[in-house]
């Protein structure tokens, strides 16, 4: 364990003690059913409930547990009562006087921050002068819930203090995203007397005045809760099966959910700011600001870096991936949750772009439905989305996602108390050609039901052949 850190089961146990406290926690979990890097769907919250109120504390540190073929039918259940919903906040947010067919800049921000931009008219952004956007605040992302416990994170001592340039980059780089959209008006952002309208041109300006630009994939164990309890870090992963079987054991691996996604380092004479990409709980593929504090247990990967061209076409790919996901939107006003599993979660988009730019995709898990990338206009989106494994019908991912997908190379780094042991065990079974799968609940039932059909066909013909001898 990390110094200064406690499992969520301790936090839990010791505020039960509390009337109504633990209630009110999971009520914060559950807020708008969708917090954290995990769909709170009712199914997942009845059983975090089940966990908290029975006082089972070792299943609470392993939470849910379940398999992707279990938690896929969670939330298309949640997605049919939430859609409905969703379809009504759309509709309101229609600008009357957008013209019809274009996305207009009301509907745009539901989906993309741009910060002061709009998609109403052509604008020019100076770069040369500095930005006046403020600095970081902590106002909106930190609550205290009372009883030493804080939700959100405060700023990272070496990011936060970019944040007003990081801010302003990430706004015109998603407004430059969007001269994609058909009838959207040009914006243009100038640099040392050059002019960029897509966000692969302002890449390239900044390395044309002397700016240095790295983009790393990164990858990080998520943090489903994002709390602190009495000044400490609290460990709260959200763990899924990977139907591998730990040797010498009758469990199962259980890995803790990663995050992933693309940043940028940019620094110059005349901006210096870290932003990142991905597709987001909160329906946003976009550039975002990174300059708040992990928690260390969550560790933090480059599992690949990329500089000059390299850099220039992760950067293209991701403006298409914003416009792709913008289309989606428009099509498809009702998807619940902004779209957010039914089109991927941050793993699918980072995957899609890392098999274009190394031949290979290793994160885990991808829950994009293909059948929803369908629209003409976004082909090369569509085929890299198509290109890349789904884990939407429950099939065992494999041994090279699980491990790829970890923020670490080092199994020793982790300190999720008991994972490196089982990693290091699945990892030699995996490498000597030992390795076993486990079957989820639902197949071990379809399997046992199988087998009494049999059983009973086979007694039947016995049956049947014993009377004929007759």
């Amino acid at each position: 364990m990390p110094a200064n850190t406690v499992m969520l089961s301790q936090m839990m146990r010791e505020l039960s003690a509390t009337p109504g406290f633990t209630e009110a926690i999971l009520a914060e979990l559950d807020k708008n059913g969708k917090q954290g890097p995990a769909l709170m769907t009712p199914a997942l919250m009845h059983r975090l409930r089940e966990l908290v109120l029975g006082k089972d504390w070792q299943g609470l540190d392993r939470f849910p547990g379940w398999t992707m073929h279990e938690i896929n039918p969670t939330v298309r259940v949640a997605g049919r009562i939430a859609g409905k919903n969703q379809a009504l906040e759309d509709l309101s947010a229609v600008h009357p006087g957008a013209p019809q067919g274009n996305m207009s800049t009301a509907q745009a921000k539901q989906f993309i921050d741009l910060g002061p931009y709009t998609l109403d008219h052509a604008e020019t952004v100076d770069l040369d002068k500095p930005s006046h956007l403020p600095g970081f605040s902590t106002e909106g992302i930190v609550s205290d819930l009372g009883r030493g416990v804080v939700r959100g994170d405060d700023a990272n001592p070496r990011l936060a203090p970019l944040h007003s340039e990081s801010q302003r980059l990430a706004d015109v780089l998603n407004r430059l995203s969007l001269n994609a959209l058909d009838g959207a008006p040009n914006a243009t952002a100038e640099l040392d007397g050059k002019k960029a309208t897509t966000p692969e041109a302002l890449i390239q300006t900044l390395m044309d005045s002397g700016h240095t630009v790295v983009v790393w994939d990164a990858r990080y164990f998520a943090n489903f809760g994002h709390f602190h309890y009495q000044g400490h870090d609290v460990m709260m992963p959200f763990w899924v099966s990977s139907q591998i079987k730990i040797p010498g054991t009758n469990r199962t691996l259980l890995v803790p959910v990663s995050h992933a996604e693309y940043e940028w380092e940019i620094r110059g004479p005349k901006i210096n700011a870290d932003i990142s990409w991905y597709f987001g709980i909160d329906g946003k593929a976009e550039f975002r600001t990174m300059d708040t504090l992990d928690q260390p247990w969550v560790l933090g990967r480059h599992a690949h870096e990329y500089r000059n061209a390299d850099a220039l076409e992760v950067t293209r790919l991701v403006g298409r991936m914003s416009v792709a996901y913008m289309h989606q939107h428009h099509a498809r006003p009702t998807l619940p949750f902004g779209g957010y599993y039914a089109l991927g979660v941050c793993q699918d988009s980072v995957a899609a772009i890392e098999k274009k730019m190394t031949g290979n995709a290793t994160l885990f898990p991808n829950t994009a439905d293909g059948a929803l990338f369908d629209d003409p206009r976004d082909a090369e989106v569509n085929a890299l989305i198509e290109a890349i494994p789904k884990d939407r019908d429950g099939r065992p991912p494999e041994p090279e996602r699980i491990f790829g997908s970890l923020p670490t190379e080092n199994l020793n780094a982790i300190t999720i108390p008991g994972l490196t042991a089982d990693l290091v065990a699945v990892q030699t079974a995996w490498h000597d050609g030992s390795l076993e799968r486990t079957q989820s609940w639902t197949r071990k039932m379809l399997g046992r039901l199988l087998g009494i059909s049999v059983a009973a066909m086979l007694l039947g013909i016995i049956v049947v052949r014993r009377r004929r001898a007759r």
